[in-house]
């Protein structure tokens, strides 16, 4: 009997081609997974240049930052708690403060540290920044609302209860936008501004930022020390990441910070040419003094939150411990950004 070649060239062929047409397609799946992944390339620079371009300098740098992650280095900072630490006693030892709480977070990596950052204090001008951020939320569905005018009739000037004066304030007998008002009551801590604005404010609304936030309030107004650094930065928090404002009313707020007029404190420890957005707020009790300044220094490549917390008997003094607190802060995270060896014992 005579065999058909002819299915026994199929087979052969069939077998001998199968692997050829499966190398073909897993070649093709290359050359189109490169193609996409050069396309998302080029899509992810285009966009990162894009937002860039938008003139957003306080919102989260780490999105506009993520392209040259692997040029910058791309590591968390060395623990230098210990450092901050020791400083902290000795200024409680050369009776500079009473009592100092500090918390310090990278807002590029995540980690933080804290020195009896549950500590309560009274936050006093603190307060303003959520008051800012309640408005700018209204005005995210309502934006008329920023150019609604008020008038100051006068009356019992708060500024003149303060140790830090505003330089500027606003005027009896004048009429103000809502915007203006939030601009003189960050920038330069009017109280008149604030008050003229809480009067403005539903109640609700305010606590409902502190709610949604996750910050707790005394449920009586005239109560003291009822917020620590830790919960307080916070705000700070939510205004970098643009996680609850939206990145435009995040940017003004922070913009607003980056302007304030008090020029102690943590900006005093920090070169002239960083940017720092923050806010103060000083109280006293009797001869208890207490000085806090909370804010973002933007350090090149290497943002952080720094907020410090302070009792003792001299503003003077309060306003140089957290000089001292930032300046050993900055020195250490520019140092290590710059991967030199820091000399700060």
């Amino acid at each position: 009997m005579q065999l058909n070649p002819r299915p026994l060239v199929k087979i052969f062929l069939k077998w001998l081609l199968l692997p050829l047409f499966f190398l073909a397609g897993l070649l093709a799946g290359i050359m189109i997974e490169r193609h996409l992944g050069e396309s998302a390339d080029k899509e992810m620079q285009a966009t990162g240049y894009e937002i860039r371009q938008s003139g957003f300098k306080f919102t989260n740098p780490l999105l506009e930052c993520e392209i040259a992650r692997d040029v910058i280095a791309d590591k968390e900072l060395r623990p230098f708690k210990h450092k901050v630490l020791s400083l902290v006693d000795q200024l409680k030892a050369s009776h500079k403060v009473s009592f100092l709480s500090v918390y310090f977070r990278d807002l590029n990596n995540g980690p933080w540290f804290g020195i009896d950052e549950r500590e309560l204090f009274t936050p006093a001008s603190l307060l303003k920044v959520p008051i800012m951020i309640s408005f700018l939320k209204l005005a995210e569905t309502n934006p008329k609302l920023m150019e609604k005018t008020l008038l100051y009739e006068g009356g019992i000037d708060e500024n003149a209860f303060e140790y830090f004066e505003p330089s500027k304030a606003i005027e009896p007998g004048k009429a103000y936008t809502t915007d203006e008002l939030i601009y003189h009551m960050i920038v330069y801590s009017d109280n008149n501004a604030k008050n003229l604005l809480a009067d403005n404010l539903n109640p609700i609304v305010h606590a409902g930022v502190f709610r949604d936030i996750g910050v707790s309030i005394p449920p009586d107004r005239q109560a003291e020390n009822f917020m620590s650094v830790k919960s307080y930065a916070s705000f700070f928090r939510v205004l970098f990441n643009s996680s609850y404002l939206s990145r435009e009313m995040s940017e003004k707020a922070l913009q607003y910070l980056s302007e304030s007029d008090f020029r102690s404190g943590i900006v005093a420890g920090v070169p002239s040419e960083i940017w720092v957005a923050h806010k103060f707020g000083e109280h006293a009790f009797e001869k208890t003094k207490q000085l806090h300044d909370c804010g973002i220094i933007y350090c090149p490549n290497s943002p952080y939150l720094l907020c410090v917390m302070t009792r003792g008997e001299t503003f003077d003094n309060l306003a140089d411990a957290i000089r001292d607190v930032s300046s050993l802060v900055y020195k250490e995270v520019d140092a290590q950004n710059r991967g030199v060896s820091s000399q700060i014992k």
